[in-house]
């Protein structure tokens, strides 16, 4: 694949890939790049021609790979670093682009450099990471470490205790040791995670979702030494691979985009309420019709505006680290939600299994740094085999529990029913992909904030009305003419109004 730019995200629909948990081929009870490869024609035909694998590097998995040990090399349970080019390759024959995810933020302290920076003696590493003068001083408000070696001083963690931040300076440097943006060490921090960039895109990696990019700047609240940061990489991409495609995640889309990235990954915590969508006590989208969309809403706009109308604000169906829209919406509802999903600006992020509405596995223990996570990252289900078509290994060797339930979905039987989640994903990408307005640059207006929602998705040879109802209650909407292009539960058109039942979905072209 050999665009020269990363125009393909215009209409870019991703899958993502948990890939310890996605597809097992040596019955190890750990899905592999094998896997992935495997089923690359079962993605495409659901739609989706982008791919977001979650961290597949070397790593001792206390957090599920989000502890790097090494950026450039694969861990060896998924496969080779040969293997991952495969992986590339084989996408790009399929039309398909993959996104590795970066950590930058933090390593392993399994990592040679942390190990290096552990040394009492002045050396390459020293200030590869954020170090107190001494063991009895604390990180301003981070957690640290403190008394893990020769060297006296207390060390920044990111989250958990085996997570040490990388370093790359203050922007308000206030004490002796906080080191400032331009000095020596955030600088060789700086050119080392561009050497990382440099080593997957040349190995035919097109782009990278970047893990908490908001966070790297210290003493910054702002944002504004981050986007600076970010506007430096921007330039070393821009010169050397101007193909490449960036997502944050970062969830301010105004700071994301003027650091230079080409949309923003919306946060399921924080001001974006998202989770007032799917993963609350009454989600907007319950057929109880208790849920609000107007908070979210509201901060949608206020984002949507501090970016100069561009919108590109990416919202996923879920991912590993949120519940499963199962847990708290029927199979009716998750289509109604796909709806939405697939008509709002910025590249639909799907989590495996979410296309055949996949459920959260309640009270599984705690797998790799899971917690409460762990139900979401349970094995796909490919068919109604043996573990679900996942694995050939035994059932005590799966890496996660197969969720139990016997009535739990799978691909294949899915792929055969019309009715099925897994088929009304497919036809809402594919009307997406058939019509401008729908993509990820087109503009949006929002008409209506209550039951239903409505919003109007317009380019410059198109404008589509969307109309959601996720109540059970029916409902109608004004509008003069249009065509229905699309329709979920029961729609009736007329010159002047479009009417709903209860769980129903309109899309409308004007």
């Amino acid at each position: 694949m050999s665009e020269k730019n990363h125009s393909w995200l215009d209409n870019a629909v991703f899958y993502e890939i948990y890939p310890q948990s996605f597809r097992d081929t040596n019955a190890d009870g750990i899905g592999d790049f094998n896997g992935i490869i495997e089923k690359l024609d079962y993605i495409k035909e659901l739609g989706c021609n982008a791919i977001w694998i979650n961290p597949c590097f070397l790593s001792p998995f206390g957090d599920a790979g989000y502890d790097v040990q090494d950026y450039c090399t694969v861990a060896p349970r998924y496969g080779t670093n040969e293997d991952l080019v495969r992986v590339f390759d084989e996408a790009h024959k399929r039309g398909m682009h993959v996104i590795l995810d970066l950590v930058p933020g933090h390593t392993s302290v399994e990592h040679r450099w942390f190990k290096e920076s552990m040394k009492p003696e002045k050396n390459e590493y020293t200030d590869r990471y954020i170090w107190t003068d001494s063991i009895w001083e604390s990180v301003d408000c981070l957690p640290c470490l403190r008394g893990i070696s020769q060297r006296d001083g207390s060390v920044a963690l990111n989250f958990f205790s085996t997570q040490p931040a990388l370093n790359y300076g203050y922007y308000k440097p206030s004490l002796p040791w906080h080191q400032a943006m331009t000095d020596a060490g955030p600088l060789a921090t700086r050119e080392a995670i561009k050497d990382v960039m440099r080593f997957w895109l040349k190995a035919g990696c097109d782009g990278f979702r970047v893990d908490m990019a908001g966070s790297l700047v210290k003493n910054d609240p702002d944002g504004e030494g981050t986007i600076e940061l970010w506007q430096d990489f921007r330039r070393f991409l821009d010169e050397e691979f101007p193909h490449a495609a960036m997502v944050s995640e970062w969830g301010e889309p105004d700071k994301s985009l003027r650091g230079g990235f080409h949309m923003d990954f919306l946060l399921h915590f924080g001001p974006s309420h998202y989770n007032d969508l799917f993963r609350c006590d009454e989600p907007y989208f319950s057929k109880r019709g208790k849920g609000s969309t107007e908070e979210f809403i509201a901060k949608y706009k206020e984002n949507y505006e501090k970016t100069d109308g561009k919108g590109l604000i990416c919202i996923p169906s879920g991912n590993h680290d949120m519940d499963r829209l199962a847990r708290r919406l029927d199979t009716d509802e998750i289509k109604v939600a796909f709806a939405f999903l697939l008509t709002m600006p910025g590249a639909p992020f799907i989590y495996y299994g979410d296309e055949i509405g996949m459920n959260y596995v309640e009270g599984l223990t705690s797998v790799e740094g899971g917690y409460g996570r762990t139900g979401s990252r349970s094995p796909m289900q490919w068919s109604k085999g043996l573990n679900a078509g996942f694995s050939s290994a035994t059932a005590d060797k799966l890496y996660i529990p197969l969720d139990p339930s016997t009535d739990r979905p799978d691909a294949e039987s899915q792929m055969a029913d019309e009715c099925s989640v897994y088929s009304e994903t497919k036809r809402l990408i594919a009307l997406r992909m058939a019509n401008p307005a729908l993509q990820s640059n087109a503009k949006i207006e929002w008409i209506r904030n209550d039951y239903p929602t409505v919003y109007l998705r317009e380019c410059s040879e198109q404008k589509i009305l969307i109309v959601i109802n996720p109540s059970a209650q029916p409902c109608e909407v004004q509008h003069i003419g249009g065509k229905l292009l699309y329709s979920i539960g029961e729609v009736k058109m007329s010159e002047t109004a479009t009417s709903l039942g209860g769980c129903a979905a309109a899309i409308i072209e004007l």
